[in-house]
């Protein structure tokens, strides 16, 4: 009887996009991919800060593709896929990290502050995926994992809009699992708690908001952009290949409630 291999992490060979990829989740994302192995295309509209991000992932000995991008523009998504194949000629794996958040009260809630978060972190996100699916389904197979948040499951204080784009993202997630199986596409979100990122510095600034957190997290932590990595790389490697439609909560406990 031969021996029953163990499940693989390594990403050598393959090619990852990471959106939002400039700061906090998404930067430390695109280093752990290239860590495990994967040649990167990061993506972000703070070019200085991308291109930073890129020498860190050449000094991983991986080849870094530096796209500036606004994920708003899907003529900045095409430009990027066209870029990415130019250079690589296929593409594996993509993370959706790019994200906004801007805190209001549901009655005080603009109509551009909700086109803004909805723009960003729906509406591009699911233009990403279905520009990168494209190149997917004609390689017949791919690793696609949307960066969601707890607050797709759980509302929050004055983030009616952001809450919503996350509820969003997760059954966006389900719904293009069930179509792209049939393509060995594989779809997935990771949804962290508050993770200590430069997106989340202000809210932790405000009088008694970090206070509030903890009370919510049985495990008595926030997060930290190392916490979401393992299932990252899980959900991008082939130990996964039997994942698809499932949202990941990496939220010390917050939900379980």
């Amino acid at each position: 009887m031969g021996r029953v291999p163990f499940p693989e992490f390594d990403l050598s060979g393959k090619v990852a996009v990471v959106t939002g990829a400039a700061r906090g989740i998404g930067h430390h994302l695109a280093l752990a991919l290239a860590k495990y192995g994967a040649d990167l295309v990061v993506c972000d509209i703070l070019l200085s800060e991308l291109e930073k991000v890129g020498t860190q992932i050449q000094q991983l000995s991986r080849r870094a593709l530096v796209q500036q991008m606004n994920v708003t523009k899907l003529s900045d998504i095409n430009k990027m896929v066209e870029k990415s194949l130019a250079t690589y000629g296929h593409l594996d794996i993509l993370v959706s990290s790019a994200g906004i958040n801007i805190p209001q009260w549901a009655e005080e809630v603009t109509e551009e502050a909700w086109d803004k978060v909805m723009n960003v972190n729906l509406k591009g996100l699911f233009f990403c995926c279905q520009a990168v699916g494209k190149v997917m389904i004609r390689q017949k197979r791919g690793k696609i994992i949307n960066i969601s948040s707890q607050t797709g499951s759980v509302g929050l204080p004055q983030r009616t809009a952001y809450c919503s784009s996350k509820a969003g993202v997760n059954l966006l997630t389900k719904v293009l699992a069930i179509e792209w199986a049939k393509y060995n596409i594989h779809v997935n979100a990771i949804a962290p708690t508050f993770v200590e990122t430069p997106f989340t510095k202000p809210m932790f600034e405000k009088e008694g908001f970090h206070e509030y957190v903890l009370e919510n997290i049985p495990l008595g932590r926030v997060g930290k952009p190392q916490d979401v990595v393992g299932g990252v790389i899980y959900l991008a490697s082939d130990a996964s290949d039997l994942v698809t439609g499932h949202i990941l909560l990496i939220d010390g406990g917050w939900t379980a409630h």
